[in-house]
């Protein structure tokens, strides 16, 4: 009688079988310059990135910063339209909580919760991986 010795065999790991597309808002690319999806793990800090970003764009809503300043990090649409509500709220708020998910590897949506006076509203963003850097690709105060 003999013992059989069966070594498993090696695997290496596998990579995610969902990936990001990153939105592209009805334009059309040459597929040499298409952006290109990022994953998490090669862009900047999740949790710190929402919350400045947050902040920033509480402040431009109550004309305290320059829209352009976060004109690199958001989609040519979504900077239209950030740029359109600039003084829409009279006030910057204070941010009271931040709730962040990841759907998938390189997309992130997160909702900031926000106190004005006597109301507390939402900041809802979105933001995908391209091209290297975390960018926005919608965002509302409801």
């Amino acid at each position: 009688m003999s013992i059989l010795q069966v070594q498993a065999p090696h695997h290496s790991p596998q990579k995610p079988f969902l990936y990001s597309t990153p939105s592209h808002f009805g334009e059309e690319f040459d597929p040499d310059f298409a952006p290109t999806p990022t994953s998490a793990s090669e862009l900047p800090n999740l949790d710190i990135w929402t919350l400045k970003f947050g902040i920033s764009v509480l402040e431009i809503l109550a004309s305290r910063r320059s829209p352009a300043q976060l004109s690199r990090w958001c989609h040519q649409s979504i900077y239209a339209e950030l740029v359109k509500k600039v003084g829409s709220v009279s006030e910057v708020g204070r941010v009271r909580k931040v709730y962040r998910c990841e759907p998938l590897d390189g997309i992130s949506e997160s909702t900031i919760t926000v106190k004005f006076e006597k109301r507390v509203r939402a900041l809802v963003m979105r933001f995908e991986g391209v091209d290297k850097r975390w960018l926005c690709t919608s965002l509302t105060l409801l």
